[in-house]
């Protein structure tokens, strides 16, 4: 069931926050952005609503998919990190126990995410073909139709490498971030659920989570700035040579401070989407366990 109710939650969770994350997105990869209100109004002026969608479906199958792996495989880590320990699975685990669990959780979610991170941040970068003087009818269709048009240009285009563009940096930010994340909420259940009960209320597990978000965000920011500039470089002659190159490039051009762009915008969309990720969870899984005592 932990896979289950994590596909829901994450699922829930991606129909949240993708506006948010396609500003982000977009100021983390274009100059030309002076802030993130700038960004959505020209979002918005040059592509309408649909401007912050692109990209959303294979999200939220690939967040649905990933999410569900994640809290299945981090329970799973876990239950074998105790018994290995502590000779059986259900032993109470130390917080090195949850953070080599989290942090293996991150690099599993990593080989299955990162195809489908390509293609979402090709899509909410591209641009849709505007009209010129010379021709008042836009030339040509935009070059991603789509989530899975997208990735069979890209596999076209680049070879099977290219659907793992930036992979090195989703690692270092998955491994890191998830090992926090899971930490966090676990720590903070603990001290906010009062002395005799189980399990923690709904709303100590929303705080929780939503704390757990925010903290796990600003630490994978720099990583996912540079994951989004890699991912975004395209065939060609290409602008980055490696993540190295990309973030000595990134800081030498723009300064310490591209490191944390969309820092702002991680955080406000990390509490509300993280929030949902484990009421979900947690509701679902209640749900399955009274349906189950009651037969």
């Amino acid at each position: 069931m932990d896979f289950i109710a994590g596909a829901i939650g994450g699922g829930l969770s991606t129909a949240v926050g993708y506006p948010l994350d396609t500003v982000k997105v977009r100021i983390q990869t274009e100059r030309r952005y002076r802030g993130i209100w700038h960004c959505i109004q020209e979002t918005y002026r040059t592509e309408k609503v649909w401007g912050f969608y692109k990209g959303i479906s294979a999200s939220v199958f690939s967040v649905s998919l990933i999410s569900s792996v994640s809290f299945g495989t981090y329970r799973n880590f876990l239950r074998s990190i105790c018994k290995w320990r502590y000779g059986t699975a259900d032993a109470k685990p130390s917080k090195l126990d949850i953070v080599l669990a989290g942090s293996a959780t991150g690099a599993v979610r990593v080989m299955l995410m990162t195809p489908s991170e390509v293609a979402k941040v090709r899509m909410q970068t591209q641009k849709p073909p505007h009209p010129t003087a010379a021709s008042p009818h836009p030339a040509s269709k935009p070059k991603y139709q789509g989530s899975l048009h997208c990735l069979r240009v890209i596999a076209k285009e680049e070879g099977f490498g290219g659907l793992y563009k930036g992979c090195s940096a989703l690692l270092c930010r998955d491994c890191s971030s998830s090992a926090i994340y899971f930490l966090t909420y676990s720590v903070l259940c603990n001290w906010l659920t009062p002395e005799g009960k189980n399990k923690p209320g709904f709303l100590v597990v929303l705080l929780s989570g939503g704390f757990a978000g925010v903290l796990a965000w600003g630490l994978a920011t720099p990583m996912d700035v540079l994951k989004s500039r890699l991912q975004t470089d395209e065939s060609g002659p290409h602008k980055y040579k490696g993540l190295i190159h990309c973030a000595r490039e990134s800081v030498r051009q723009e300064g310490v401070k591209v490191l944390f762009k969309g820092l702002g915008l991680n955080c406000m969309r990390a509490f509300p989407v993280n929030m949902v990720v484990f009421v979900t969870y947690e509701a679902v899984l209640r749900f399955t366990n009274h349906l189950t005592d009651e037969k």
